[in-house]
């Protein structure tokens, strides 16, 4: 099985001025310094493989780096992520802040007095409303993981109807769906219906659930998470409906992927969107702040379709998602 992180890097884009040559040798800095890492707690199955990575990270960074400390904290919501990362920040001295934000808008005057104090910033999916706070970008492919579903669906159901469950409502949900649209441009695939589903899998359930009742016939379901996905396969299963052909979800669940892999025909493909995204954005501050790797910019992540053929390369047993 391949390692989680080459296979990030094989499918990344780098911003403009960004290089990387990572690779964790042993590697120690002139002085003692700190990293913090501030993150979502484990509210559903992304965030809770968001979590596992991160501390694994931490662990190998801590025995890479020996003059490295590392602080990580998870919050339950972003006001607490908010209180959580003044507290720190305020306590004592922190050199680099990787920070997957709850949301945008609580934590950008936020990071922007942190950034005044000299603090390297990493920000990790969710941007921010001012993007010249942050040092660092890294996220997933958003429009990618729309298209690559989208590509599928064209290939795969060249007419029918379908129905979308969304995410919720932020510019990355947008991107996704916009993307997933646009591949389908031209076909014979018409949207019935499309509703937020909060990336959560009961929510999940209700909307399809609802779906179900007010359209007699459904082809296929593009859901943009696996959690979704959970929800919706079970709905499905409730209601006895055999007309739906596939249901496609994204993130790389290991339930997912494991379906993948068996040839499950309601589960074909899965688009990842890996929850290892911090561990990756860890990894390349620790090169930066070590003076390992200086680098700046924009890191995105792939987002390649999981098949059958290759879905033991993104599948942990071990991770909670």
């Amino acid at each position: 099985m391949k390692n989680r992180f080459s296979k990030l890097m094989a499918g990344a884009t780098l911003g403009a001025g960004l290089s990387l040559g990572l690779g964790l040798g042993c590697a120690t800095s002139a002085s003692a310094q700190t990293m913090a890492v501030s993150i979502p707690a484990a509210d559903h199955g992304w965030t809770g493989g968001v979590v596992y990575f991160t501390n694994r990270e931490a662990d190998s960074l801590r025995k890479a780096y020996p003059n490295l400390k590392i602080i990580v904290k998870t919050s339950p919501s972003g006001a607490e992520q908010a209180s959580a990362i003044e507290d720190m920040t305020s306590t004592q001295k922190i050199d680099a802040l990787v920070v997957l934000p709850q949301n945008s808008d609580e934590l950008t005057s936020t990071l922007a007095n942190v950034k005044k104090k000299g603090v390297f910033i990493t920000v990790v999916d969710r941007g921010l409303k001012d993007a010249s706070i942050q040092d660092l970008y890294v996220a997933g492919n958003n429009p990618e993981l729309g298209r690559i579903a989208g590509e599928y669906f064209k290939k795969n159901l060249p007419q029918g109807d379908i129905v979308i469950l969304r995410g919720i409502p932020t510019v990355i949900d947008d991107q996704r769906v916009k993307a997933f649209q646009e591949a389908i441009k031209g076909t014979k695939i018409n949207v019935l219906d499309m509703q937020y589903a909060n990336w959560n899998r009961d929510d999940g359930f209700k909307v399809m659930q609802d779906f179900l009742s007010k359209h007699k016939h459904i082809d296929a379901v593009w859901c943009q998470d696996d959690d979704i996905a959970v929800g919706v396969l079970e709905a499905i299963k409730q209601a006895n409906r055999t007309d739906i052909k596939f249901v496609v979800g994204g993130a790389g669940m290991k339930d997912m992927i494991k379906r993948v892999a068996d040839g499950d025909k309601m589960i074909p493909v899965d688009v990842l969107y890996p929850p290892g995204m911090v561990a990756t954005a860890m990894n390349i501050t620790a090169a930066n702040l070590t003076g390992k790797l200086p680098v700046r910019g924009t890191f995105i992540i792939g987002a390649p379709l999981v098949t059958k053929e290759n879905a033991k390369e993104y599948y942990f047993p071990d991770s909670p998602f």
